[in-house]
């Protein structure tokens, strides 16, 4: 990580979401916290005033810039001398793209959770306004800052895997097996909820992560897919299980399944990559290691900060090895890679390459291209759909 900061401060941090009852609000705060880059000054946490309110001052936000709408703090932070220099939009899905419009209005640089939006004209309009005003963008991919995935990608970029023929992804979990969102459960409620979640279930919520995933390890582009989307939870009006054969622009084959109803399994994040040098494999419940596979030689397990391991696999790592890092270290290292872009811009100096990993609005563009297109041959008796 970065050593300097030519603006001898703090990066101030805006969000909207993240109140009250709220999961991912938290793990944001945390992420900004973990390297002392940002401090969060002021928020629209809340869509109801009273909860904003209450949890404003829980975190120490002055009453002036706890707000009702995310307009409204977009307008008055981007007034203030001390305004914020970027808002974190961690809200249900269906507010991605207005909160982030209205950030991007009000000139004010965004870090927005997956999936982007719900639709890709949505996306589309995004990416033409991040592009017209030259703001930077992040799209808060976690997966992608785990210093073992990104060790796994430096792989494949100087070819120690050969040429890329199988790239093989699952991301299956088990919590909503039942029909979890008819309790009081909010996590479930809105992501059943097609208005507030989109197009895909479970698909926009760990299928999007598993594609980013794959594409940002392999390098590759998906040209061509064919999907079995269903919805196994009888009444569930959006999947719960998606079984996706994918083609790459190489000619490589691959395979994505994404599940909520696979019970017994937590977070099951889960990528193999096969070329024809040999082959890589990396589990998100067991982060600090990544087993390789040498044609001709013995398999390797690598582990996060021990020996052979590269410039780009030791940049996110805080702690020695054999001390566990994962999730929350991983959504850290965007925000520090983050704030070496944004203390660059806005210093007029040039940020370290290798923060320049972030996800991004492209990386959200295409995100919902893959939904769409899965949707889509889902529909359509999964049949064979290009991207």
């Amino acid at each position: 990580m970065s050593n300097t900061n030519p603006l001898n401060r703090r990066i101030r941090l805006g969000m909207v979401g993240g109140g009250h009852g709220a999961f991912i609000g938290a793990v944001h705060r945390i992420a900004a916290r973990l390297d002392d880059r940002y401090e969060l000054v002021a928020g629209a946490l809340s869509s109801k005033p009273d909860v904003a309110r209450a949890s404003a001052e829980e975190l120490f936000i002055a009453p002036d810039r706890s707000y009702d709408s995310f307009d409204a703090m977009a307008k008055q932070e981007a007034a203030r001398e001390d305004g914020i220099d970027v808002c974190a939009i961690v809200t249900p899905n269906h507010l991605h793209f207005p909160a982030a419009m209205a950030m991007l209005d009000a000139g004010i640089h965004v870090i927005c959770d997956k999936p982007l939006c719900l639709t890709v004209e949505e996306a589309e309009t995004l990416a033409a306004k991040v592009k017209e005003t030259g703001l930077l963008f992040a799209l808060t991919h976690n997966y992608t800052a785990y210093p073992m995935v990104r060790e796994a990608r430096q792989m494949v970029a100087d070819g120690k895997l050969g040429d890329i023929r199988v790239v093989q992804v699952e991301y299956p979990q088990g919590w909503m097996a039942t029909r979890v969102e008819d309790t009081d459960n909010k996590q479930a409620s809105w992501r059943a909820d097609p208005a507030k979640a989109g197009m895909g279930g479970a698909l926009g919520d760990i299928g999007t992560h598993a594609h980013n995933l794959a594409g940002f390890v392999s390098g590759l582009e998906i040209s061509e897919l064919c999907a079995d989307v269903d919805a196994i939870v009888e009444g569930r009006k959006l999947d719960d299980n998606v079984q996706i054969l994918l083609r790459y622009n190489n000619g490589a084959r691959g395979m994505l399944w994404a599940s909520q109803v696979a019970i017994g399994h937590e977070n099951g994040l889960k990528l193999r990559v096969y070329g024809d040098k040999g082959g890589i494999e990396w589990e998100q419940e067991h982060p600090n290691h990544l087993h390789f596979r040498p044609l001709d030689g013995r398999p390797e397990l690598l582990t996060r900060g021990g020996a052979g391991i590269g410039a780009e696999g030791l940049r996110g790592v805080r702690v020695p090895p054999g001390h566990p890092e994962g999730y929350l270290e991983g959504f850290a290292n965007l925000y520090s890679d983050f704030a070496d872009q944004l203390t660059a811009c806005l210093s007029g100096t040039s940020p370290d390459p290798a923060a320049l990993l972030v996800p991004g609005i492209q990386e959200g563009l295409k995100g919902m291209q893959f939904v769409e297109a899965v949707v889509r041959s889902g529909k359509d008796g999964a049949s064979w759909v290009k991207l």
